[in-house]
């Protein structure tokens, strides 16, 4: 048996090789930064000040998370059924448009409270509709899902710039955008949780979607691990011939697979567009789809792992804002290079140390 097959505790798997690959994606930042004759310590230092410091950071670093978090769940749920999911971007996109007709519907005659559960079935089922022909095409015919997953994306964008700029854009506006949505169709901000710690939100889109995203990651959990359904989707993401022997349904569990992923990369939407601008616009959710691939991964598909991932992204965009402010000399395209490295370090190389680990475990066993 090969050292990178032997099983280790997941107190390695799931703690110490994700930290260590971490610390290793910023030593190499740390390099690039000195490279370019700026202290990586300092740099370090306005990192974190710039995403915790205060609380308008950390309102900020919360806000992003929030979206990486729906997005990281949406990879994570149909990665457990054996799919790779690269559409998240498109379906948050389209279920903008699902939370936005709700918004636009009810916000002149009900309160909040009463529009976010249709913003939140509207964005779902709207997001759930664009990964259904993907996950159609996978299970009828063949068709690989990334390839339909990232077509989708385009045509998702190319969709929603045709309704913003020819159908949901009001009479003498020239911006491709709705119109801003009532309170009754804004989620409020959660500024009564940052008071209690002792911070102020300021001008932070912090808002209760984070909640959603929270109760979201706890029926995700509920579902894979304490479900018939679950137990058939990782089935068939660890051996599809296994699944078939077992009798478990390949289409079925496919395209609800898919469903449920589209769903919750729809349910992101609420967080800008209901929850920070309050309103439809071109391109809201900026990447968030991509982003939340490394989340999941980072996370090890696990919804306490893609929180804790989704935070460290939050810290990253946040931070990352304010130190190319600060440090005029690493640019956002540099800001986005160290993002990059993370990724790099705890996504494509994330088994790079672990024949290493596996063969000083057993050291450590027989010892």
């Amino acid at each position: 048996m090969s050292s990178s097959s032997v099983p280790l505790p997941n107190w390695i798997n799931y703690a110490l090789l994700p930290i260590i690959n971490l610390i290793l994606a910023f030593l190499v930042s740390g390099l690039v930064v000195w490279i370019i004759g700026e202290s990586p310590l300092e740099a370090l230092k306005l990192l974190l000040q710039g995403a915790l410091g205060r609380g308008e950071g950390v309102g900020f670093t919360l806000y992003y998370a929030t979206n990486f978090i729906f997005t990281g769940l949406s990879v994570a749920i149909a990665y457990h059924a054996g799919l790779f999911n690269i559409g998240s971007e498109g379906q948050a996109y389209i279920g903008g448009l699902g939370a936005a007709l709700a918004a636009l519907a009810l916000d002149q005659y009900v309160p909040w409270y009463v529009t976010m559960p249709f913003a939140i079935v509207g964005a779902a089922a709207f997001g759930a509709l664009w990964a259904l022909i993907p996950a159609l095409l996978q299970a009828k015919r063949g068709s690989h899902i990334v390839i339909t997953t990232i077509m989708f994306n385009f045509i998702g964008s190319s969709l929603m710039v045709y309704l913003l700029v020819n159908v949901l854009r009001p009479v003498g506006k020239m911006a491709p955008e709705t119109r801003t949505f009532l309170e009754g169709g804004q989620l409020p901000k959660l500024k009564g949780l940052m008071e209690l710690l002792g911070m102020k939100l300021g001008a932070a889109p912090f808002n209760v979607s984070f909640l959603i995203a929270l109760v979201m990651c706890y029926l995700v959990w509920l579902l894979i691990w304490r479900t018939k359904f679950g137990y058939e989707m990782r089935t068939l993401g660890m051996s599809r011939s296994a699944a078939a022997y077992a009798g478990i349904p390949y289409v079925r569990t496919v395209v609800i697979a898919m469903l449920l992923s589209g769903a919750l990369a729809g349910m992101m939407s609420l967080n800008p567009v209901l929850g920070a601008s309050a309103r439809l616009q071109v391109e809201f959710v900026s990447g968030a789809g991509f982003v939340g691939i490394a989340v999941s991964l980072m996370g090890r598909n696990h919804p306490v792992g893609i929180v804790l991932a989704a935070i460290l992204f939050g810290i990253l965009y946040q931070g990352g804002a304010e130190l190319s402010f600060d440090m005029p000399a690493i640019t956002r395209d540099m800001i986005v290079v160290i993002q990059g490295l993370v990724i790099l370090f705890t996504g494509a190389l994330e088994y790079m140390l672990r024949p290493a680990m596996s063969r000083a475990y057993q050291q450590f066993a027989k010892g």
